[in-house]
C-alpha cells in the first residue's frame, strides 16, 4: 500500500520560512520523481517544485530562488524548504510521486499540509 504523508505546514508571517516533509512508503522511492504541488481555494493545482530520481530539480518562476526541493532516498523522504514566503504562497501543499513503467504513468498523492502566510 502506497502512502505519502506530508508534514511541516502551518501559519507563518510574510517573509518567514517553513520546511515541509513528505515521507513515502510502499514505493521504490529512489526510482520515483517527486514533486510538490499547491492548491489554493478557487485556483487550479499548481506545480511548485520537482526533483527527478537523479536529483535534477525544477521550479516555476513564481518560487525560483525562494523554494528548494531535496530528497533523502535512505529515509524515503522529500523536503521543501520555503523561504521569503508571501501571502500568495498560501494553500494546501501536496506531495506527488511519479514513475513511468513500460510507458504507463503511475502517480501517487499525499493528503496535503496547509500553509498559510499572513501579510
Amino acid at each position: 500500500q502506497v502512502q505519502l504523508v506530508e508534514s511541516g505546514g502551518g501559519l507563518v508571517q510574510a517573509g518567514g520560512s517553513l520546511r515541509l516533509s513528505c515521507a513515502a512508503s510502499g514505493i521504490s522511492f529512489s526510482l520515483n520523481a517527486m514533486a510538490w504541488y499547491r492548491q489554493a481555494p478557487g485556483k487550479q493545482r499548481e506545480l511548485v517544485a520537482t526533483i527527478a530520481s537523479d536529483g535534477t530539480t525544477n521550479y516555476p518562476d513564481s518560487v525560483k530562488g525562494r523554494f528548494t526541493i531535496s530528497r533523502d532516498n535512505a529515509k524515503k523522504t522529500v523536503y521543501l524548504q520555503m523561504n521569503s514566503l508571501k501571502p500568495e504562497d498560501t494553500g494546501v501543499y501536496l506531495c506527488n510521486a511519479h514513475r513511468r513503467i513500460y510507458g504507463r504513468d503511475y502517480d501517487y498523492w499525499g493528503q496535503g499540509t496547509q500553509v498559510t502566510v499572513s501579510s
